[in-house]
């Protein structure tokens, strides 16, 4: 643990001059004010310091804009892509009237979720791993005007490139869903990989390794160890930051939208979690695979409210072209261990109990990692509490199952309007133990209605294009 009196002691020995304090919107953007180091005391790591609400998408009106940014001591570095010395500080938000946290905070809304789950005694830490992927590309274009709408992608690495007159084109395209994951110079990222990951560990971030993806165009991946809820979702947005910028450096551009290219695999954001308490894991045992009857039950929460959680974990309507069958989307509704096929998969992990753990396949990056990390572990508490058992495994290759068989697996939610209509009708897993309030719930759904889905029925696709490709 860091305080408030050895963070300022930092920036007075340092000499550092300026403070930038970040806190996330409900889309799940970083925000940002930077502050001259005289401007910060100790009262801004309590009350906090003050901003205008009213400019942050979904949160306050005009006429009741004034907040306040609360900073975190533990979340402090210093940001690598700033010229003058800068400490980079996350922040909470409260309501400077009644000294409260704000309930549309999704900081905030995180906190809440682990102090649900030590309420409940059923444990005491929620761990996650977010394995969020991603596109390098070289190029990016889109437009939508008066006449025409388009949008073009390009990276040196795409197999549509294999014809064109590079002044020598040298070969090396990686084919479609062959991306994963030759060496140079077919794989022709691993230096930039590498300067993403040791710069994310020069931050605090516990990282562990980095590689091509499946997808043609640059797809890749880094990997850091999993953290306890609120750490690994500040990670995740360390984890963000740090591959655009070391992209925008090398001229080159990101996204994490899920589905950036057509014909080839889309990029999620398979998610890791574990509960513990009192220092042991608790979805080791004897039952299938390895688990515990507390891990199946988890299971059976996720499964239960996935179509509403989706709504959550899967907010873009982007989010619903990479959820179809044929390119390792985890379109079906079961449970399985090592089997990509499934929507939840049960990793091969050993005899090691602490490593026991699921991993929910369906989620991508365009979510709120804090909204999304605290969904999921409300619909798993509800499955515990609730003793609700997921059923039988289906250890099958399930996209070889006949059509028959098919239909009798339930499959996530087609579109983004159907996956919040399954929110509306399924959120008090969410609401009743507090953690999310149904302001909050009612507020997503008429924002993501109302800014996204209604306007794309308006639209052609490239408006899309321009709502997430800055996931």
């Amino acid at each position: 643990m860091t305080t408030p009196q050895e963070i300022l002691k930092k920036i007075q020995d340092e000499k550092i001059e300026l403070i930038d304090l970040k806190f996330i919107d409900i889309p799940g953007t970083w925000q940002h004010l930077t502050l001259y180091h005289n401007q910060i005391d100790e009262s801004a790591f309590t009350d906090g310091v003050p901003f205008d609400g009213s400019s942050i998408r979904g949160w306050k009106a005009i006429n009741e804009s004034d907040m306040t940014m609360v900073l975190d001591p533990n979340t402090a570095w210093i940001d690598p892509f700033m010229e003058v010395p800068t400490l980079s500080i996350l922040c909470s938000i409260k309501e400077p009237r009644t000294g409260e946290w704000y309930n549309r905070c999704p900081r905030v809304i995180a906190q809440k979720a682990v102090d649900y789950l030590v309420s409940t005694g059923i444990g005491d830490t929620a761990f996650f791993g977010p394995e969020a992927e991603f596109f390098i590309f070289d190029n990016v274009r889109f437009d939508q005007t008066a006449n025409e709408g388009y949008y073009h992608v390009d990276s040196i690495e795409g197999r549509w490139n294999s014809g064109k007159d590079e002044g020598p084109n040298l070969g090396y395209k990686p084919r479609f869903k062959e991306g994963y994951f030759p060496v140079a110079p077919t794989d022709s990222l691993q230096d930039i990989r590498t300067e993403m990951l040791l710069t994310m560990a020069k931050l605090g971030v516990p990282i562990e390794k980095h590689h091509h993806e499946v997808a043609t165009g640059g797809q890749c991946e880094l990997g850091f160890r999993f953290g306890k809820l609120i750490e690994a979702a500040d990670w995740l947005l360390i984890y963000k930051y740090v591959i655009k910028n070391v992209a925008w450096k090398y001229g080159k551009t990101v996204t994490f939208m899920p589905k950036p290219l057509f014909g080839d695999n889309g990029s999620g954001m398979h998610t890791h979690q574990s509960i513990w308490k009192d220092g042991q894991p608790l979805f080791a045992g004897n039952q299938y695979a390895g688990l515990s009857e507390t891990a199946l039950y988890y299971i059976g929460g996720l499964l239960k409210h996935a179509p509403a959680l989706l709504g959550i974990t899967n907010p873009s309507t982007n989010s619903y072209k990479r959820l179809v069958p044929g390119y390792e989307a985890p379109v079906n509704l079961a449970y399985s261990q090592g089997n990509r096929s499934a929507s939840i998969r049960i990793p091969l992990s050993g005899d090691n109990p602490k490593a026991k753990r699921l991993e929910f396949r369906c989620p991508d990056a365009t979510s709120n990692p804090y909204l999304a990390f605290a969904a999921m572990l409300c619909a798993g508490i509800d499955g515990i509490k609730n003793k609700i058992h997921p059923g039988e495994p289906l250890d099958k290759n399930i996209y070889e199952l006949s059509p028959e068989e098919l239909a009798k697996v339930p499959s996530t939610p087609g579109s983004l309007e159907l996956a919040l209509e399954a929110l509306e009708k399924d959120h008090a897993f969410l609401t009743e133990s507090g953690v999310f309030t149904e302001d909050f719930i009612e507020n997503w759904i008429d924002y993501k209605l109302a800014n996204e889905v209604k306007p794309l029925q308006l639209r052609p696709h490239p408006y899309e294009f321009y709502l997430y490709y800055d996931a």
